[in-house]
């Protein structure tokens, strides 16, 4: 076989087994079921045909993957409404129950959870003292009803309870300690205004509410509920891009929707805006419209600035496959819009909007984060040791930094050494998951960023629950160690105990995730011959830059006198008799195609 670039020169890339293939109507079929072919041909299901790469919108129902065939945990749930589908069962007929809506469907219950599991934090009662309603956090409930958020505590701690605009209201912290200093709002500029507006909207409410139009009740539970409602409502728009971007694996999008993360943390922070940001320019870009990617990545980094960081993978991806046009602009557009959402409040308050930058810089080790965990099971001072108030960690901040570049030098080198171009998911999902494990804080809302990347980068429907169950469990052990031992908490260890599982397993998903980029046959997405559905312009695209490694280069330079010769990077044709028929898909989907049929 000709070394095509995208091609594979490791042979046991092509010699791995599948355990599902697909019949010529793109129907997944397990090992040994007859599944009826689209010219009426009755096959095992072992024959596997090119499948469609470029745009999906023209598949049936019936090219989808069917969960309840290739996923025991899906099969294992059918057993209540009747079991697996069966092989004569018409797939996508019912009139309203498509996958999205189930997946919607499950997201609102999941989220309905999570609300109940925040609202014992916004019960009030009668104070004697001051006769009038309060908040209801005595006896550090918080931590003992474990329903901490910190949306209810910054109603009052931004000072939106004043009614001042952010960036431009201040207050001093401390004020007459020698720790004192002047405050602003903390958090970025959408996030920001976002808690403004539902400011407001709560002042309107109560408003209604004292002319007998509206039910009444305390300001800041007003402000919590609206927050929730536009909070669970982008976690809905998260669902509905996945679900969208994975048109093969629609029902992959209900890993989201019953995500135990969702439940705990949907309402910890204000982090879903940035996962529907994320997400849906995850969805633009699919669609080969890299402007509109561009835009969202932009708007989403205004929320959180982890979207911006997907421009790398999309980078070493585009490097790859020669598509660096469609790269300059999906980040020149992000770059513009994120401008544009700052550039007003940087030059109307300049201290105010410098205050997020600030706080991140001057925050110590976090106590989830891998070097508290040195710190409190070693007795290691730290990098910087024991600092005073208001002193930067200059040398914490320098090393979670530099780790993380080495993690993404690391994580090009990947990008472009694999024997398959990798697909925009895995490599997302490395990237994200290596700034989670190597920055200097990883508050507990965090994980939701990895949700949407986990679930399109490695479908596996047991490891992605296991993985966020244990993240999510890790919510229970840090308030029982917030509540301290003399109130019957626990202690630190059993937290980063907790913390050190919630790593691991992280770890292995990257691991699982590289495994497959090496070994693209194991990749479910892959399978049936797909190159990236998810790719957009990369999809089906040949390669036009690859770095050889080491091992690659002895193979190729193994090759018996006589065999076919490599052609350089920049050829997207087979040299000698070896072209790939007409009909096939060159470059990387070739290969897996061949790999498929090997196995």
């Amino acid at each position: 076989m000709p070394d095509q670039p995208g091609q594979p020169d490791d042979p046991e890339a092509d010699d791995l087994p599948v355990s599902t293939a697909v019949s010529t109507d793109g129907r997944r079929a397990g090992p040994g079921r007859e599944i009826v072919g689209a010219d009426g041909e009755v096959g095992d299901g072992h024959d596997v045909v090119d499948g469609e790469v470029g745009d999906t919108a023209t598949l049936t129902p019936e090219q989808r993957d069917v969960p309840t065939w290739t996923e025991p945990l899906a099969a294992a749930a059918s057993t209540p409404v009747g079991g697996p589908l069966g092989d004569h069962a018409a797939i996508g007929r019912h009139w309203f129950w498509t996958p999205l809506r189930v997946a919607l469907l499950l997201a609102v219950i999941g989220l309905t959870i999570g609300w109940f599991g925040k609202a014992a934090c916004v019960q009030q009662y009668f104070n004697e003292d001051s006769q009038q309603l309060e908040l209801d956090w005595r006896s550090s409930r918080p931590f003992t009803a474990m329903c901490y958020s910190d949306v209810i505590p910054l109603y009052s701690a931004e000072r939106l309870n004043e009614g001042g605009f952010p960036y431009e209201t201040s207050w001093v912290d401390d004020e007459g300690k020698p720790t004192a200093h002047t405050r602003y709002m903390e958090y970025p500029v959408l996030t920001g205004l976002f808690q403004w507006v539902n400011a407001k909207l709560a002042d309107g409410w109560l408003n209604l509410a004292n002319a007998g139009w509206l039910p009444t009740g305390l300001a800041v539970t007003v402000f919590f509920d609206i927050s929730a409602f536009w909070l669970a409502l982008a976690w809905l728009v998260t669902i509905w891009a996945v679900a969208r971007t994975a048109r093969l694996r629609p029902w992959d999008a209900a890993l989201i929707a019953a995500s135990p993360l969702v439940m705990v943390h949907a309402f910890t922070n204000f982090d879903t805006l940035a996962t529907a940001c994320a997400a849906t320019a995850l969805l633009a870009w699919s669609r080969r419209r890299p402007g509109l990617a561009g835009l969202l990545l932009g708007i989403g980094a205004a929320a959180k600035l982890y979207p911006l960081f997907l421009l790398g993978p999309l980078l070493v991806l585009c490097l790859r496959g020669g598509r660096m046009r469609e790269w300059r602009r999906t980040t020149v557009v992000a770059l513009l819009t994120w401008a544009v959402v700052n550039l007003p409040i940087l030059v109307a308050f300049p201290r105010g909007w410098w205050e997020f930058f600030h706080r991140n810089s001057l925050r110590g080790a976090d106590p989830d984060s891998l070097y508290n965990v040195v710190t409190q099971f070693t007795g290691w001072p730290g990098f910087d040791g024991q600092l005073p108030f208001g002193q930067t960690p200059v040398w914490l901040n320098l090393v979670s930094a530099g780790l993380f570049l080495l993690c993404c030098a690391g994580i090009a080198y990947v990008g472009l050494t694999a024997p398959v171009r990798p697909r925009v998911a895995q490599l997302s999902f490395l990237v994200i998951a290596a700034f989670l494990l190597t920055n200097k804080v990883w508050s507990p809302q965090y994980s939701l960023w990895l949700v949407p990347l986990a679930v399109l980068a490695v479908p596996r429907w047991r490891l992605l629950l296991a993985w966020m169950t244990v993240d999510a469990l890790v919510w229970f052990p840090r308030m029982a160690f917030y509540l301290g031992e003399d109130k019957k908490g626990l202690p630190v260890e059993w937290f980063l105990s907790f913390v050190v599982v919630r790593d691991l397993a992280v770890i292995g998903l990257c691991a699982l995730v590289i495994y497959e980029i090496y070994r693209p046959a194991r990749d479910l997405v892959r399978r049936g011959g797909h190159d990236d559905p998810h790719g957009g312009v990369l999809d089906g695209a040949p390669d036009r830059f690859v770095v050889r490694g080491r091992r690659q280069a002895n193979r190729a330079g193994a090759r018996p006198a006589g065999g076919p010769s490599p052609e350089p990077p920049g050829s997207s044709e087979p040299s000698g008799s070896g072209s790939p028929p007409s009909g096939s898909v060159s470059g990387s989907s070739s290969t897996v195609d061949r790999a498929t049929r090997n196995a």
